[in-house]
């Protein structure tokens, strides 16, 4: 197969040649052709041309979400095989599928849905929460762009006043003992990772300081995971499920299923499991 690997829409080869060439070579070494393309760029003529469309990093797609969804219907209209299934991918773009979650029974962070014209809205989820720390992130976003911490007499940060938000209940268990990431392929567990913000930041992407190391996660939270695994509109080929374990038990922040980092270099396998997952669907 001809198998394209969606890439960033403007960042530098260096933030993510690592991880091209790291994929790249499972895909290759299965004897697969793999090409490389910005995902804002590829159009119909190069969709024609490929067998199957990996959006494993397709960063950056938030900035820009109407080309997003526009390329997620073409690829869906062509009938190009895409893993994870464009269905997955339109439904994970918008983070109100974690209200969702929670009314299906899942153990998620305490969510509400707002916009940033509401008036009084970080009030409100303050009375709703009981709490004066709040999280606010866009509804479409990634990499913690416009995630703020905020308390209820805060005024919204100018980049989000016109979107669509979620807003959240600020954890300090964040800080303590930072985000758990869990890694599934065809379903199955295959490895964790603890992320951990720096000092004085709450978000612990690498973009912002953060750092990482491997874990193996308890049954307790792979039973919250494989609960919202369950709920996706199909059963993911990939999947790294994001949870924070507090007193109450572990809890849901983000289910990635589109171009997550899928923290394969700690992979007991380096990564075999997940290349014969996506070919399991493509197949």
């Amino acid at each position: 197969m001809r198998i394209a690997i969606l890439t960033p829409s403007r960042w530098e080869a260096q933030f993510y040649a690592a991880e091209l060439e790291r994929q790249r070579a499972l895909f290759e070494g299965a004897g697969h052709e793999v090409l490389d393309q910005r995902w804002n760029e590829a159009d119909d003529t190069f969709l024609r041309g490929v067998d199957a469309v990996l959006p494993l990093i397709a960063w950056g797609y938030h900035l820009d979400g109407g080309r997003w969804f526009d390329l997620i219907d073409r690829i869906a209209f062509r009938k190009v095989a895409c893993v994870n299934h464009p269905a997955i991918l339109r439904w994970n773009s918008d983070k109100a599928y974690l209200s969702e979650l929670a009314d299906k029974g899942v153990a998620v962070v305490p969510t509400i849905e707002a916009h940033g014209e509401e008036e009084g809205v970080l009030a409100r989820a303050a009375a709703t929460f009981k709490s004066d720390k709040l999280v606010v992130k866009p509804r479409l976003s990634a990499s913690g762009e416009g995630t703020y911490a905020l308390s209820a007499s805060d005024a919204l940060p100018e980049d989000v006043r016109d979107r669509r938000l979620i807003i959240q209940p600020f954890l300090t268990e964040i800080l303590t003992g930072g985000e758990m990431s869990l890694l599934y392929f065809d379903g199955r567990y295959s490895h964790a990772a603890v992320k951990r913000a720096k000092e004085g930041e709450f978000r612990v992407q690498p973009e912002f300081g953060g750092s990482e190391e491997a874990v193996e996660a308890p049954p307790e939270a792979r039973k919250v995971a494989e609960a919202a695994l369950a709920c996706a509109p199909q059963p993911p080929a990939y999947a790294r499920v994001d949870l924070v374990m507090t007193e109450q038990g572990p809890l849901l922040m983000e289910l990635e299923l589109i171009e997550p980092d899928m923290f394969l270099r700690y992979a007991p396998d380096e990564g075999a499991a997940f290349r014969d997952a996506v070919l399991k669907r493509l197949a």
